[in-house]
C-alpha cells in the first residue's frame, strides 16, 4: 500500500469514528488497521528488498557479542533504503525485534538536547553566549543561587555544549550517585534533575570554566533545565514541539525506569549475567541490577534519557547532516557551529566530527547502546541494540566496523524509501483511542 493510500485510509476511519456513531461498534476493525504494520516500516512490508549478506554480518555479529535484539537502519542521499530488526525484543515472550520497537538511545539524547538549543536560539529565544546561573542567568531561580565556587556565575550555554563548563567526572558522575546526593542533600529518593544540579553547585568547579573540557553529563542535563526555562515548556514536550514531531517523529518519548515504565513498543534490556547489582534508586535498600532501578535514566533528561526507534533516529540525523536530499531542520551556521572543530566549540551533540566529514554520536546505558553516524558520501546509519557487551566503549569500533559491511553489501542500491511507507502519527495515542472505547 503506497504512502497517499494509507494516510487516505487513516483519515476515512477517523472520519467513520467522529461523524457514524455506528462505526464504534466496530472499534475491532478499526484497531486492526492502526496496528503498526499499517502505519510504520516493519520487517516484512511488501516490496522490500532482501540483502542476506548484509543481514548475516549483523546476525554473525550478535551472536559473537551475545546481543539479544537489534535494530538497524540505513540511509544514501537521503532515502531510507534498509531498515530491520534483529533477534528478540523480549527473549522470554520471543517478540521478534522490529523497525519500530524503541530503544533507550542514552547519549544520543545530547544531539537532541544540542539541536533543540540550537533551535531556541534560531528562534531568537536564547544566546549561546548568555549565562546560565547567577543573578542575570538563565536559571536565576533562588534554589540554584548562591554556588560554593563563584566562577559558576561564568558558566555560558556555549560552554554547557561544548563540555567546557567545568565539571568533570573526577569524583564520579554526578548524575549516577543518586543515594549520596540524596543522603547530602537530605531528601527522599529518587532525586530529580534539580536537586542533582543543586548538589553540584555546592561543590567546587574543577576549571575554569572555558579553560578546559571534560565530558559531562551534568551540563547536558542543565541544558535540559535551560530549554525548559527559555521555552516556557517541559524539556519533552518542547523537543517534541519544535524539533521531533515536524519531522514526523511521534515514536520518541523519555524513558522509564522500571519494566513497568515501559512504552508499549519498547524492548526488553539485557545485561551480562555477572553483573554487579546496585542500591536502588527509590532508596529502599534492595539490590538491584543497573538497567532496571539501579541507574536513574529519567534524572538524565538531556544527557540521555530517550528512548527512540532507529528509523526515527535516522530521520533526526538527516535533517542536521548538512546536505541538501533532506530539508535540515537547522541553519548552515547552527550546523556548523555544532561541526566545525577550528570554532573552539564543536563537537556539539555529537560524540565526534572529523574534517574527512564523518559525524557520530555513541549511547549506552546498562542493557542498551547505540551509534548513529553520517558519512561524506551521503551513506548514513544507524544502530541500536538492547544487550550490554563486556567490552564496554570499544563495542562503538566493532560496530562501525560491522557497518562498513552491511553498507557494502546493500547493493545493487535499491531506487525505493521506505520513509514513505510510514504514517506520521502518534502511534500509541491513536491505537489507546481506538480500543478502549
Amino acid at each position: 500500500m503506497t504512502r497517499s493510500a494509507k494516510i487516505i485510509l487513516f483519515i476515512t476511519l477517523l472520519l467513520l469514528v467522529s461523524i457514524h456513531p455506528g462505526a464504534q461498534e466496530n472499534n475491532v476493525v478499526i484497531a486492526d488497521k492502526l496496528v503498526p504494520s499499517n502505519v510504520r516500516i516493519t520487517n516484512n512490508t511488501p516490496g522490500v528488498q532482501d540483502y542476506p549478506d548484509a543481514e548475516k554480518v549483523i546476525n554473525s555479529f550478535m551472536h559473537k557479542w551475545s546481543i539479544a535484539g537489534a535494530s538497524v537502519a540505513v540511509s544514501r542521499n537521503g532515502r531510507l533504503i534498509f531498515a530491520r530488526g534483529f533477534g528478540y525484543a523480549d527473549t522470554i515472550a520471543r517478540t521478534p525485534t522490529q523497525p519500530y520497537n524503541q530503544f533507550r538511545v542514552a547519549s544520543i539524547s545530547k544531539l537532541i538536547t544540542a539541536i533543540a538549543v540550537m533551535k531556541l536560539q534560531e528562534e531568537g529565544k536564547l544566546s549561546l553566549e548568555a549565562k546560565v546561573f547567577g543573578q542575570d542567568g538563565i536559571l536565576n531561580d533562588p534554589y540554584f543561587s548562591g554556588p560554593k565556587d563563584s566562577r559558576v556565575n561564568d558558566i555560558t550555554v556555549a560552554q554547557l555544549l561544548s563540555h567546557e563548563a567545568g565539571w568533570t567526572q573526577r569524583y564520579g558522575d554526578q548524575m549516577f550517585m543518586p543515594i549520596v546526593v540524596a543522603e547530602a542533600m537530605k531528601v527522599k529518593p529518587p532525586v530529580d534533575t534539580k536537586t542533582i544540579v543543586r548538589f553540584a553547585l555546592d561543590k567546587r568547579l574543577h576549571y575554569t570554566p572555558g579553560m578546559g573540557r571534560a565530558y559531562s553529563n551534568l551540563g547536558y542535563s542543565v541544558l535540559g533545565l535551560v530549554i525548559e526555562k527559555v521555552s516556557g515548556m517541559s524539556y519533552e514536550k518542547y523537543c517534541k514541539h519544535s524539533v521531533l514531531e515536524p519531522l514526523g517523529i511521534y515514536d520518541m518519548t523519555i524513558a522509564g525506569n522500571l519494566p513497568t515504565e515501559k512504552a508499549p513498543f519498547e524492548v526488553t534490556y539485557y545485561e551480562p549475567s555477572d553483573v554487579v547489582l546496585k542500591p536502588s534508586i527509590y532508596g529502599t535498600g534492595e539490590m538491584v541490577t543497573p538497567r532496571y532501578g539501579g541507574n536513574d535514566i529519567r534524572a538524565l533528561g538531556g544527557a540521555g534519557a530517550w528512548i527512540a526507534t532507529a528509523p526515527d533516529l535516522m530521520r533526526l540525523l538527516l535533517a542536521v547532516d548538512g546536505f541538501q536530499t533532506r530539508p535540515d531542520i537547522l541553519g548552515n551556521q547552527s550546523i556548523q557551529f555544532m561541526t566545525d572543530l577550528s570554532n573552539g566549540f564543536a563537537p556539539v551533540g555529537w560524540k565526534g566530527t572529523v574534517m574527512d566529514g564523518n559525524w557520530w554520536r555513541t549511547g549506552s546505558f546498562p542493557g542498551s547502546a547505540g551509534m548513529l553516524k553520517r558519512q561524506p558520501d551521503g551513506t548514513a546509519w544507524v544502530v541500536l541494540l538492547n544487550s550490554s557487551a563486556w567490552n564496554g566503549p570499544e563495542i562503538y569500533s566493532y560496530i562501525s566496523n560491522m557497518m562498513n559491511k552491511v553498507v557494502a553489501r546493500i547493493d545493487p542500491l535499491p531506487e525505493y524509501d521506505l520513509f514513505n511507507n510510514s504514517i506520521p502519527l502518534p502511534l500509541n495515542s491513536a491505537l489507546t483511542e481506538y480500543t478502549t472505547r
